[in-house]
């Protein structure tokens, strides 16, 4: 059996979301890898009690989740609170299950302030994409990871194997 996986509980079907939805991903190499028992699921901010549904969060204009990590920003709700402390304690909730689990890899939900690798929203609330990673994607690679979105699978599949 390969390394083990960790997988955004909203791509598995769980209604996890910020908005009380799911964003399932069907896929043969994730029936196989389930069969295997290779899949640990989390949603990250669940795990950090937060609730669902939840206000939408990005990370604030200008900063990054490296920043986020070191102190030097904040992930903002919609209304302007401040859960930066849940988005942290979510990474290394995330970090902490995959050392724990064995996971070598993690395939996570694209866009969110969280589990974004590819993309996040630029902090305006006004639907922007930019170029970037969530607070999880960013520490579960700093420490040797490897991160694949939800866009990634057959890449996911060549790193991990069938």
């Amino acid at each position: 059996m390969g390394a083990k996986i960790l997988v955004s509980a909203c791509l598995m079907g769980h209604a996890v979301r910020y908005d009380g939805q799911a964003k399932p991903v069907v896929h043969p190499a994730l029936d196989r890898w389930r069969a295997a028992g290779r899949l640990v699921t989390i949603c990250p901010e669940m795990s950090a009690g937060m609730p669902v549904p939840r206000l939408p969060a990005e990370i604030e204009p200008g900063r990054s989740a490296a920043d986020i990590l070191s102190g030097k920003g904040h992930v903002r709700e919609s209304n302007g609170g401040d859960v930066t402390g849940e988005f942290l304690q979510a990474a290394r909730n995330a970090l902490a299950l995959a050392i724990e689990t064995g996971c070598a890899y993690a395939l996570l939900i694209d866009g969110s302030p969280s589990c974004g690798s590819g993309y996040v929203y630029d902090g305006s609330f006004s639907g922007r994409r930019q170029r970037g990673e969530g607070v999880t994607a960013a520490l579960l690679k700093a420490n040797g990871i490897q991160v694949f979105s939800d866009r990634q699978i057959e890449e996911l599949v060549a790193a991990a194997g069938r």
